[in-house]
């Protein structure tokens, strides 16, 4: 669709001849560049962000994720071909805080429409716990700084210390859609009505997902669960949980000897049954953990990427399938 750009540097052409662009959309042909089709070009920063522009763009936009299955968020490289992707295209959806060389990258570009998920919801500070109850002060109980410092004292944070894992609550993730769709019907006013029924049908099935979140969490016996990241805080406050993280917001730190400890005298008191670990970081930690402490392991899926094995083809599928997780961890019936 884009036409406004025609021209691309030699740099970026060369990289895209010699090393093909993938596609995420069904939308669009295999190995179509993005920029180069006549329809809406998205370019999305990871698969959060790429479900969103396909449920609310359908059949009007051609969706390219920076982020391939299998790959870690966190750990993204743009390659020069990326950058002909950016600059070819017509929009680009990102969550700022979370890969900080696409946040780069899509800032510098000379894309047109730039949607940035943080702005479009509201973003808090997680530490290693998140959830939990406030006392009389308003202050969490369990709360820590809301940093995450790795082995060497180094912190791993976000803008202002804010968690970016909005996604996984519903209730944010359908606002984020909701500014996604309106985004969409600005830069593209040819297809308004539909991406205005698109992201109503999206925020309809997300309102459905908390809805089952809500009743099936209802009667539980702990609110307590293990994580190996700090990545279901949004998720663990919307019901009433308490998330308790091996390590903080970044995947890759080690815990030290101390919160490793202090894990295992918490899941005896708080009748913790389950250490969670995710597909893409490694599960090293949580199985020591666990078996240190005689406690079962499974996969809680933060959904930054749906790979074969993925509990589901689909952010709803894989949403679903950590309910059913969380519900036989926490003893719901």
């Amino acid at each position: 669709m884009n036409v406004r750009r025609p021209h691309i540097s030699a740099v970026a052409l060369a990289a895209v001849t010699a090393l093909g662009i993938g596609t995420l959309s069904a939308c669009s042909s295999d190995g179509a560049a993005a920029g180069n089709t006549d329809k809406f070009d998205v370019v999305a920063s990871f698969y959060p962000m790429a479900y969103l522009a396909e449920q609310i763009g359908g059949e009007h936009v051609h969706v390219t994720s920076l982020t391939q299955p299998g790959q870690e968020p966190h750990d993204l490289e743009i390659s020069a071909k990326q950058t002909a992707q950016l600059e070819e295209s017509d929009a680009a959806l990102h969550l700022k805080g979370l890969q900080p060389t696409v946040d780069e990258a899509i800032g510098q570009s000379p894309v047109k429409t730039k949607i940035d998920a943080a702005t479009l919801t509201s973003l808090e500070e997680h530490g290693t716990e998140a959830g939990g109850h406030e006392d009389e002060h308003g202050e969490d109980e369990h709360s820590e700084d809301g940093h995450a410092e790795d082995e060497h004292g180094h912190e791993h944070t976000h803008e202002g210390g804010e968690d970016p894992h909005i996604w996984l609550d519903p209730v944010k993730y359908a606002e984020v859609a909701e500014g996604v769709g309106k985004a969409f019907e600005k830069a593209d006013p040819d297809h308004a009505a539909d991406y205005r029924k698109n992201t109503a049908a999206l925020v309809g099935t997300l309102t459905d997902l908390d809805k089952k979140f809500e009743t099936g969490l209802a009667d539980r016996k702990t609110d307590v669960f293990i994580t190996t990241h700090a990545a279901f805080g949004y998720l663990a406050e919307r019901y009433g949980l308490t998330e308790e993280a091996i390590s903080g917001l970044d995947p890759e730190s080690e815990p030290s000897g101390a919160r490793v400890k202090e894990l295992q005298q918490m899941a005896k008191a708080d009748g913790v049954t389950t250490v969670f670990y995710e597909t893409l970081v490694s599960d090293r930690t949580a199985k020591t953990l666990a078996g240190d402490a005689g406690l079962e392991t499974d996969v809680l899926d933060p959904l930054e990427g749906i790979t074969d094995a993925s509990r589901g083809d689909d952010y709803v599928q894989v949403m679903e399938a950590n309910l059913k997780a969380l519900q036989t961890a926490l003893g719901a019936k």
